[in-house]
C-alpha cells in the first residue's frame, strides 16, 4: 500500500511526500511507484497510543463485561486511537480480578482498537487525593497483591500508579518497576518524598496537577521532582482539568517527556446524565464529568485526538501534540513498535484534513475507519 501527496510525521516534524507499508512500515518519506491513495495534502501521523482510559460508550474496563469491549475498541479507533492501556479503578482484588480477566481475553474486532495492556490506576493510592477513586478500596502498596493482579491480566500490565508516601511503597516501586512501568500518582507526596520514588524506579506522573499537591515556590510537590528526576508526565487536555497556560508551561517544562491522555469515563461518547464510576455516582453536564453532587472531577469524556486539536488551539505546535498522543506514550510504557512512522514498526496511522478531521484509520496496514 502506497499513500502519496502526503505531510507525513516523519521523526518529529511532517514531510512532503509519501508512506509505503504492507502491515509494518516499509518506507517513508520520498517514495517511488504509483499511489494506492492520492492523500491530496492530508496529514499522515501515527496512531494515536491512549495509556489512560477507563472507558467510553457507556463501558467500563473494571466492569468486567467481555461484551462491552468491543465497543470501547470501536470508539478509540473512530477517534484516531488505535492501541489503549485498558485503565481499572481502585476496586477490592475479587473485583479487579475478573475485570481483568475479561482484558486478557479480549479479541480486537475488525474495526477497533488494539489493547496493548492494563494500566492499574490504584488500589495503591492516597486517601487525602484519591479524587473520584472509592476510599474503602484504598490498599497498602502490595507486591503481592500487584503480581497476582498482573497474572490475572495475563501479565499485561505495562504501567501501574502509586503513592509514594505509602507505608511499603518506595521497596514496592523498586520491586514493581522490574515488571512495568510505575508512575506517582494521586498522592499527597512533598518534593523529597516524589523524587526518592523517582531514584527507586518510578518513571512517570499520573494526570500531572490533578490529585496532588499544588507548585509552590517553597514547596515544589510531585510536578518539580518529575522534571527533576527526567520523568515522563501524563497531562488531561480536556479544556477542564488543565488552564490552557498550564498546558503550554507544562510543553515547554516537560517537552518529549509530555503525554496526552484522555482519562476517559464510561460517559464519553454518550449524552449528559448521570453514570458510575468504580461504585460511585458521577454525573455529566455540558461534557463535565464530577462526582454526583459535588465540584469532584471524575476523569473526561474526551479522546486524544479532540485533545491534539485543544491543545494546538492553546498553542502548541501540531508536531509537538502528535508527538505528546503517539510516540511519547507508546515510550513511557515500552511499547516499541507503535506509535511512530518509520520502517519496521506497525503500519498504524491515521490520516488527517488540514482541520484535523479523521479521514482514515490503518492498522497493522488494513484501513479499519473511512471510506
Amino acid at each position: 500500500m502506497r499513500i502519496q501527496n502526503a505531510k507525513v510525521y516523519a521523526g518529529k516534524q511532517f514531510v512532503q511526500g509519501g508512506i509505503e507499508f504492507d502491515r509494518t512500515i516499509t518506507a517513508v518519506g520520498q517514495i517511488s511507484g504509483p499511489a494506492d491513495w492520492d492523500a491530496q495534502g492530508c496529514y499522515v501521523i501515527p496512531g494515536l497510543v491512549d495509556i489512560h482510559t477507563h472507558g467510553a460508550m457507556g463501558e467500563d474496563f473494571s466492569d468486567g463485561r467481555p461484551e462491552g469491549l468491543p465497543a470501547l475498541s470501536r470508539y478509540y479507533a473512530a477517534h484516531g486511537v488505535t492501541s489503549f492501556l485498558a485503565t481499572t479503578m481502585t476496586l477490592k482484588e475479587p473485583v479487579l480480578t475478573p475485570a481483568l480477566h475479561a482484558i486478557r481475553d479480549f479479541q480486537r474486532p475488525a474495526d477497533g482498537a488494539r489493547r496493548a495492556g492494563v494500566h492499574l490506576e490504584g488500589p495503591f493510592l492516597s486517601y487525602g487525593k484519591r479524587g473520584a477513586q472509592a476510599a474503602d478500596n484504598l490498599h497498602k502498596p502490595d507486591v503481592d497483591l500487584f503480581h497476582r493482579l498482573n497474572e490475572a491480566s495475563g501479565g499485561l500490565v505495562r504501567l501501574v500508579t502509586v503513592a509514594p508516601e505509602e507505608e511499603g511503597a518506595l521497596p514496592f516501586i523498586a520491586e514493581v518497576a522490574k515488571t512495568c512501568t510505575v508512575s506517582v500518582g494521586h498522592t499527597t507526596a512533598n518534593y523529597d518524598t516524589a523524587a526518592e520514588a523517582f531514584r527507586s524506579g518510578a518513571s512517570h506522573a499520573t494526570h500531572l496537577y490533578n490529585g496532588m499537591p499544588p507548585v509552590h515556590h517553597r514547596e515544589p510537590g510531585v510536578v518539580i521532582a518529575a522534571l527533576d528526576c527526567g520523568a515522563s508526565v501524563e497531562l488531561i487536555c480536556d479544556g477542564l482539568h488543565i488552564h490552557p497556560a498550564v498546558i503550554r508551561a507544562t510543553w515547554t517544562m516537560f517537552g518529549e517527556k509530555l503525554n496526552l491522555i484522555s482519562d476517559s469515563l464510561r460517559c464519553a461518547g454518550m449524552p449528559d446524565g448521570e453514570y458510575e464510576l468504580g461504585g460511585q455516582p458521577i454525573e455529566m453536564r455540558n461534557g463535565r464529568a464530577t462526582l454526583l453532587h459535588s465540584e469532584t472531577l471524575a476523569g473526561s469524556a474526551t479522546n486524544l485526538l479532540q485533545e491534539i486539536r485543544n491543545v494546538v488551539s492553546f498553542g502548541l505546535p501540531l508536531e509537538a501534540a502528535v508527538y505528546a498522543a503517539s510516540t511519547a506514550p507508546a515510550g513511557a510504557v515500552g511499547l516499541t513498535d507503535v506509535g511512530r512512522l518509520q520502517p519496521g514498526c506497525a503500519a498504524d496511522l491515521v490520516v488527517l484534513d488540514q482541520n484535523l478531521d479523521l479521514k482514515a484509520v490503518f492498522l497493522d496496514g488494513k484501513q479499519i475507519i473511512g471510506a
